[in-house]
């Protein structure tokens, strides 16, 4: 199966009747000015296929793009929706607010090839996102995805995790995870937190309000949200900041990492292995893994192994092409 890409088009701002507490979508996309009509159709002929793009979706990401003003959607929309009727594309993906979603702009959006609709819900507690300044509240996410999953687009839900106000951040990340897992999203994306200068998040982190969690805290809490949408069959397709875009020189505070999918994936093996081994004495192991996993299996820097060290393992891990994804085997 070829694997879905998205051709990125950042909207900055515009659209967002506020700017959230952790909010620099000029910093974070790398994108300074909003395209032109013209400046869309130049990109997609650049980075389209020729023909065939059928594992291609044209993506309005940043701001609120349902909320711009109605001809300039309507224009990008038209110009994005000419390279799917000539087949560079399978559809339209956009990344709107959700009390931006009504009957109305489904229709448009129906209308000119939009096949996935990404919610940035961040969060489901209605304090938290009081706080921050989202200017939506659970019931506004809950009220979007259901009208979106009616309407037969692909429904796709954004959280933030360690988010200021959250008064116990793993705990915090699971309610939201569930309460997502509960509206049946095809996809999720989930962003750590990262304080980027010249916001509120940045004063009340300076203040001394706000304390972040650790990188080590959130891979913890990433790797258990990992368990729950992966028990749950919901296809993570986005897990950190993009580290290409010059953010890292923003960032004040925060678990930031170019490589966090990967500090989670091999911890969410690591609770795999401990599960395993819940009630088994300490002894020499050896641990089989599917050979495209092995570097996951023993964590960055062999961290698994060492902190199976630490309970008292002797560990050997090793690759077995007979194995599948994610399986493994203790002897």
């Amino acid at each position: 199966m070829a694997k879905h890409k998205n051709l990125s088009i950042f909207i900055p701002h515009l659209g967002c009747p506020n700017q959230c507490s952790f909010c620099d979508q000029r910093n974070i996309s790398g994108a300074q000015t909003a395209p032109s009509a013209a400046e869309v159709a130049r990109i997609c002929d650049e980075f389209l296929p020729k023909e065939n793009g059928t594992d291609y979706e044209i993506a309005f990401f940043g701001g609120s793009f349902t909320a711009i003003d109605r001809s300039y959607m309507v224009q990008l929309l038209r110009t994005a929706y000419s390279f799917v009727g000539q087949g560079r594309a399978m559809g339209i993906r956009i990344s709107p607010r959700p009390d931006c979603i009504d009957a109305e702009v489904l229709d448009i959006l129906k209308q000119y090839g939009v096949t996935s609709i990404e919610l940035g819900a961040q969060s489901m507690q209605d304090d938290v996102l009081r706080l921050n300044m989202r200017g939506h509240t659970e019931k506004d996410v809950e009220d979007a995805a259901q009208l979106i999953k009616q309407y037969g687009f692909s429904l796709g839900l954004q959280m933030m995790t360690g988010l200021y106000g959250q008064k116990d951040y793993m705990a915090y990340a699971v309610d939201t995870a569930r309460k997502f897992v509960a509206l049946q999203p095809d996809t999720v994306r989930i962003y750590p937190t990262v304080t980027l200068k010249n916001t509120m998040l940045e004063k009340v982190y300076l203040s001394g309000e706000y304390v972040p969690p650790t990188l080590e805290q959130m891979v913890e809490i990433c790797a258990q949200l990992m368990e729950i949408f992966d028990g749950a069959g919901i296809k993570i397709i986005k897990m950190g900041l993009h580290a290409d875009t010059g953010l890292e020189g923003k960032i004040v505070a925060g678990p930031y990492h170019p490589a966090f999918r990967e500090l989670c994936l091999a911890k969410q093996k690591l609770i795999k292995i401990k599960k395993q081994l819940t009630n088994t004495e300490p002894k020499s192991i050896t641990i089989k893994v599917n050979p495209k996993q092995l570097s996951q299996w023993k964590g960055q820097k062999n961290s698994n192994i060492s902190q199976l060290a630490q309970m008292g393992f002797d560990v050997h891990i090793m690759a077995d092409s007979a194995l599948q994804a994610d399986e493994f085997t203790i002897d």
